[in-house]
């Protein structure tokens, strides 16, 4: 009773509990990392037995206080150097926490914690239990002669060992849920129970490390880890705002090497590892095609106005014969005066039997045309495409104007790269070593895939088509022998405009060497 109303003892009782927790969050920490190599189930009762044999070897050693001041005696001298009992066990706990902090550090940073078949290895628990004993032993001395350094009554030593070992056998389940969700505080962690080890190590030996020191050391790196964690926790957030499609497509493309670059440093680094993928490039570019798809707009893989074979009524029945004969396709636009008209689609050979039975179409076996608005989703366009039973879809604009038109060929080229019909070229040919003839409406998508290159087109750039991205490069309608040059992946890419139709960029000769062999030039040069 002269104890519970003594305010000194409750001050000092205060105190040691405060100091206990301290000093035993190294071992809280310890028990936690080595928790984590046990199997989930076996993880709390692990905890539970460390820490309860923590409290009975501290108990253990309050009520043998008279032989633990022994341990302070010099047992041998070596030199100039006294060592006592106490100083022993701090040197080769010291050195067991080193070793064991190292060869946990390495297991980790060389990641060798999991099995060649990718399952988890977990170690015996009585392993563990062991181990943890150890640490136990060791730690469990410091707590204790401070324990009998700051108080005077045996009880209110026991009372403020329980209470802190209480404190953390309540603390030690969401530390382990923490340490283990988070490997860098993990690595953090190991680095303290080497310093921790070095610093037993060292008052061994009798050079005594201020405790102030290690635990402000601790506490700066604490408040560092905790702003990572923080930062990392927003950046996750940040991520998460994305759309769900649009994440697992960039991590599917990091898998295929084809990691989104964001600038032209990204681009080249990518270019450079590309090479060591175990996909080939046609199956990346596949897939890349197929995840990209979605976000293609319909300018990009339909067939432009300039380029649309059609059929004029108002034409002479010879005419309109020959140019379907001329042209192989299956289906037609037919319209009278102007495509912007469109009567509806024919087919081909219906329209080949009526010009060579009564010399004109007949009208009523035209199919209605199908029309989609420019802005139209691909995702849509596709299913469009679907219930034409392979008509074409005819595209127009805001004014009612024809911009172009979709067959499902054109959304197999978007994926699987060019397939020309009879009556055309390759966008892109090659023209000798490193250096290609292309076509000025080919896709800038077709075209990084083929040149293998990133970059040159963003989500907000308005073009889809080589001869757009020159034409904002120039900033003006260029004129036939003007260049402009790029670099992408440790390469310089130089284009140069062949030829011109009215006020379109019919072809573009691209040449690519090593930008330390290129001549000095421009970035932009017009001729």
């Amino acid at each position: 009773m002269e104890l519970l109303l003594d305010p000194t003892v409750w001050v000092g009782l205060l105190t040691l509990v405060v100091l206990e927790i301290v000093l035993g969050i190294d071992n809280l920490i310890f028990i936690a990392i080595l928790a984590d190599k046990l199997p989930p189930a076996q993880r709390d009762r692990a905890r539970v037995i460390g820490l309860s044999l923590a409290l009975v070897m501290r108990l253990a050693l309050l009520t043998g206080i008279s032989w633990l001041f022994k341990l302070t005696e010099p047992l041998f001298s070596v030199g100039p150097l006294a060592f006592s009992g106490r100083d022993l066990i701090l040197i080769l706990g010291g050195f067991f926490l080193v070793f064991k902090g190292t060869m946990e550090m390495h297991e980790r940073v060389e990641g060798k914690s999991h099995a060649i078949s990718g399952s988890r290895m977990y170690a015996s628990f009585w392993v563990i239990v062991t181990q943890i004993v150890i640490l136990d032993a060791v730690f469990s001395l410091d707590a204790v002669i401070t324990a009998v350094g700051m108080v005077d009554h045996l009880e209110v030593m026991m009372a403020a060992v329980i209470i802190a070992i209480g404190i953390m056998l309540v603390a030690s389940k969401p530390l382990t849920r923490f340490v283990g969700a988070h490997p860098t505080v993990v690595i953090l962690c190991l680095g303290f129970l080497l310093m921790i080890g070095f610093a037993l190590v060292a008052e061994g030996f009798g050079f005594k490390v201020p405790k102030g020191y290690l635990y402000a050391a601790i506490g700066f790196s604490v408040a560092i880890e905790t702003l990572n964690q923080i930062a990392r926790r927003n950046l996750l957030n940040s991520d998460t705002q994305r759309p769900m499609r649009e994440r697992t497509a960039e991590g599917i493309l990091r898998m295929l090497g084809k990691r989104p670059a964001t600038t032209e440093e990204d681009a080249e680094t990518q270019a450079q590892t590309v090479t060591d993928m175990p996909f080939a490039v046609e199956e990346r570019n596949m897939v890349s095609g197929v995840l990209r798809l979605a976000d293609r707009n319909v300018h990009s893989i339909m067939t432009p106005r300039n380029d649309i074979s059609w059929i004029d009524l108002e034409d002479d029945p010879d005419d309109i014969r020959q140019e379907i004969s001329q042209t192989p396709h299956g289906f037609f636009p037919v319209c009278r005066g102007s495509l912007d008209d469109i009567v509806g689609i024919g087919r081909a050979k219906d329209m080949i039997t009526d010009l060579i039975q009564h010399r004109t179409l007949n009208q009523n076996k035209l199919r209605p045309p199908i029309i989609v608005h420019e802005t139209v989703r691909i995702l849509d366009l596709i299913e469009t495409l679907k219930t034409a039973r392979g008509q074409l879809v005819i595209v127009i604009n805001e004014f009612g104007a024809v911009e172009g038109l979709v067959t499902p060929i054109d959304v197999f080229e978007a994926i699987a790269g060019d397939f020309p019909d009879e009556d055309e070229t390759p966008d892109i040919i090659a023209a000798g070593d490193s250096k290609w003839i292309v076509d000025g409406a080919t896709d800038l998508h077709h075209f990084e895939q083929t040149l293998n290159i990133e970059g040159l087109q963003d989500d907000a750039d308005e073009y889809s088509t080589l001869a757009g991205y020159m034409l904002r490069q120039f900033g003006r309608l260029p004129e036939v022998g003007d260049k402009l040059k790029f670099s992408r992946g440790g390469n310089e890419f130089r284009l140069k405009v062949l030829e011109l139709e009215g006020r379109r960029i019919a072809k573009v000769q691209v040449r690519c060497r090593p930008a330390n062999d290129a001549p000095p030039a421009g970035a932009a040069d017009a001729a």
